[in-house]
């Protein structure tokens, strides 16, 4: 069995790569898509590959925004909702943490929010918090605050959810990001099962009967149709399709394979493949080429410290 501190390194890496595995094939249906086989930093030659300019093995927005919100927690020793909004505008201005600072991709919910913020509005405020405002920016960058975090699962819960203000300000947002940071927590701890059931009885304890959040819970509970979609219900029950699908490269593929938002998918799936697995579970030729790996290490030595 990998150690802890392999499983916590196979998380931030994999979510990297799987979002990284996914670039090139973003916004592509199911039906256009290579074979399993094929799927790779670099796709098959006529592939039309999105975001043609950037270079193989980059991450995007997602693994941006979730190494931000590492950089945060461990600046500043707990959630900071105005320091973390602070450091998405960073991203989106300048390119902080991201490869190259090179910004190629940017929900329109999230860049809505982001100018915001720039504009004044205090971060926790920012997001959208319409029943049409439940896309996946605020679930595809919260990993590494399940990584980190040392409190209860009740605060665990209310940071997922804060969390998640500075772009995505409905209940729906933050109950699946919610679930998903005790979903990690429990696979962490070798909860029985895949430790979905687990995080979610745990959830339904925190959660009090007839809240607005135990509410949410239902509907996203209740949701049987992944297909790999922005919609933040969908990316959960997609990546736990995955995650079903056995080694880290078979989970990552089987995301990608989806088709739509490929990086995210992947990305969701993949952080949770590589910890439920540690990092040599996740393949050589992905760990070696993946680009901006200085971004990372000082911050994983920390985390793993």
């Amino acid at each position: 069995m990998p150690s802890r501190s392999d499983r916590i390194e196979g998380a931030l890496w994999g979510l990297l790569i799987g979002d990284a595995l996914g670039v090139p094939y973003e916004f592509t249906p199911p039906e256009a898509m290579p074979p399993l086989a094929q799927i790779e930093f670099d796709p098959p030659a006529g592939f039309p590959r999105a975001h043609r300019d950037t270079p193989p093995g980059t991450w995007s927005d997602d693994g941006a925004q979730a190494l931000a919100l590492l950089a945060s927690l461990q600046e500043r020793g707990r959630l900071d909702v105005d320091d973390l909004g602070r450091r998405f505008v960073a991203w989106l201005s300048s390119g902080y943490m991201a490869v190259d600072d090179d910004v190629f991709d940017c929900g329109v919910q999230t860049r809505a929010a982001l100018e915001s913020i720039r504009s004044g509005i205090p971060a926790p405020e920012a997001g959208a918090s319409g029943e049409f405002d439940n896309g996946n920016g605020s679930l595809m960058r919260v990993l590494p605050l399940a990584l980190w975090h040392t409190g209860t699962d009740a605060d665990l819960v209310a940071d997922a959810a804060a969390q998640s203000l500075p772009t995505h300000g409905h209940p729906r947002a933050w109950v699946c990001c919610a679930l998903y940071c005790l979903w990690a927590r429990h696979i962490l701890r070798e909860a029985p099962g895949d430790g979905w059931n687990a995080a979610v009885a745990s959830l339904h304890e925190i959660y009090a009967p007839g809240s607005p959040e135990a509410r949410e819970l239902d509907i996203v509970l209740a949701f049987d149709s992944p297909s790999g979609s922005g919609y933040v219900v969908d990316t959960l029950h997609s990546a736990r399709a995955c995650l079903a699908r056995g080694s880290y490269e078979s989970v990552v593929k089987a995301a990608v394979a989806m088709g739509h938002d490929t990086d995210t998918t992947a990305c969701v799936a993949g952080g949770l493949a590589g910890l439920r697995d540690g990092v040599d579970a996740i393949p050589s030729r992905w760990r070696q080429r993946l680009r901006g790996q200085s971004l990372v290490e000082p911050l994983l030595s920390r985390l793993l410290a």
